[in-house]
């Protein structure tokens, strides 16, 4: 199936910005992309595709149904991919009010107004049409010891955040089977890679580690999150929206499920070895254990079968050559770091909120 238009929403985040590189430079596609500009939202990370005819950026909320119905009708786009949300545990900890205004109020704003799009469309337009909406692994709780999320797994979100992105997906579900809306979504594990805000574990690891100061991990460091190399992830995405079925969900996993600690340390030695004169080598000497995140989950890790028998996909990068690069990464591109670091959130901790 071919996209040749694709309106993208949240494109200037990370997932969202890698998807938008990928897009326009991999497979020529043109990309209309709706991004408020949060904390997390960086034009920086656009630079790559500046200026390039392909890429439309709009700034605007897909909370304004208007906004985004002229949009659609502008450019009618074969595809809608959902990434705009608000997406950090700890900061729905200490504001669940923002996530329910983008994860849940936006989602239901989108979703009406790409169900009066397809509405107009007709005869092959109508048939290509495509909404997918990605969201999280989290939503499915925490696991024991053993096992893997599948698609049939039930949900039990256990943080603001995680409870935010249920909503979502049952209500891209619901439009789906009320009313025939062509839906998607994709569940994810942890991403990692290139141009992510340094306010999650591996960014903030190698940021605060590049500038010689603790590096903070939560509890005993022993929870497990199965890690995605996010161009793997987009290429996922890509694959859901050539082969996906409608009104269907596809986990996608890395297949690298390791321990907060593992990671970090990993992230040290990889300094060490970049950065043998570093002042602050050995890096590992910087970890430090602080207070668990409020109902921290213990395990996540994803069965991607369905995805891969379904589409073909399959994660490429292992997770010692991806976290590699991902260090190289954010060596190379200090200014980039720099720049979206010089608000107003400076990687102190967050999600200790106590109420009012």
């Amino acid at each position: 199936m071919k996209f040749g238009t694709v309106l993208v929403t949240g494109g200037a985040g990370f997932i969202g910005g890698n998807f938008v590189h990928m897009l326009i430079n991999e497979l020529g596609a043109k990309v209309i992309n709706l991004d408020c500009l949060t904390y997390a939202g960086n034009m920086v990370t656009l630079e790559p595709v500046a200026g390039n005819p392909k890429h439309i950026f709009v700034k605007g909320d897909i909370r304004d149904r208007k906004l985004v119905r002229s949009l659609l009708a502008e450019s009618k786009p074969e595809a809608i991919v959902n990434f705009a949300a608000e997406s950090h545990v700890d900061r729905s900890i200490d504001s669940p009010g923002d996530f329910i205004q983008t994860n849940v109020l936006g989602s239901f704003e989108l979703l009406e107004a790409a169900r009066g799009h397809w509405g107009d469309l007709t005869g092959a337009d109508r048939d290509r049409f495509r909404f997918l909406h990605v969201s999280t692994d989290e939503v499915y709780g925490s696991l024991g010891g053993t096992g893997l999320f599948n698609e049939s797994s039930p949900y039990s979100p256990n943080s603001p955040y995680a409870a935010s992105k249920a909503a979502s997906d049952h209500l891209v579900r619901a439009y789906h089977h009320t009313y025939g809306l062509p839906a998607i979504i994709t569940n994810c594990s942890n991403n990692y890679g290139p141009y992510q805000y340094p306010e999650k574990l591996i960014p903030l690891a190698i940021y605060k580690a590049l500038s010689g100061k603790p590096i903070p991990v939560y509890g005993d460091g022993g929870n497990v999150r199965d890690w995605l190399y996010v161009k793997d992830h987009c290429h996922a995405i890509w694959s859901v929206l050539q082969k996906g079925a409608p009104g269907q969900t596809y986990n996608v996993g890395g297949n690298g499920e390791r321990t907060n600690i593992q990671v970090v340390r990993a992230i040290c030695k990889i300094l060490d070895e970049l950065m043998p004169d570093s002042p602050n080598a050995p890096h590992e000497k910087l970890i430090t254990h602080v207070a668990d995140r409020p109902g921290h989950d213990r395990r996540y890790a994803i069965d991607a079968s369905k995805i891969g028998e379904q589409t073909g996909w399959a994660a490429k990068q292992t997770f010692e050559q991806g976290l590699k690069n991902t260090v190289i990464w954010y060596i190379e591109n200090k200014k980039w770091a720099d720049t979206v670091m010089a608000g107003e959130y400076k990687g102190e901790r967050l999600g200790l909120a106590k109420g009012e």
